[in-house]
């Protein structure tokens, strides 16, 4: 079975050239993986929800589902590949297509 189209691990230097162009979000060692997190804040939960939801319509399109937590006024979402055990090309690109989302700005 062939590997998904930018699947390939990033380098630690890839990895910071790419959060360069990332605002807020943050390179992290979870149980010794590499991930990419970022948090949103809003006004109310209905907002948080719309945003989830828009998250979901990315994951979906892209067949690449970050983890989330949701709260009454945040969403925080994670990203990771884990069939290459750290970040890659997939999740940059997923983190990128989050920050355009209208309902992530307040």
């Amino acid at each position: 079975m062939r590997p998904a189209p930018n699947s390939e691990r990033l380098s630690t230097a890839a990895v910071q050239v790419a959060l360069s162009q990332l605002p807020d979000w943050q390179a992290l060692e979870r149980q010794g993986v590499w991930v990419i997190e970022k948090t949103w804040r809003f006004a109310d939960f209905h907002r948080v929800m719309a945003f989830a939801n828009a998250v979901a319509g990315v994951a979906h399109a892209m067949n690449h589902h970050p983890d989330m937590q949701l709260s009454f006024q945040r969403c925080t979402v994670l990203y990771t590949t884990h069939d290459a055990a750290g970040l890659t090309l997939r999740d940059i690109d997923a983190a990128k297509r989050l920050d355009a989302l209208p309902e992530g700005r307040e």
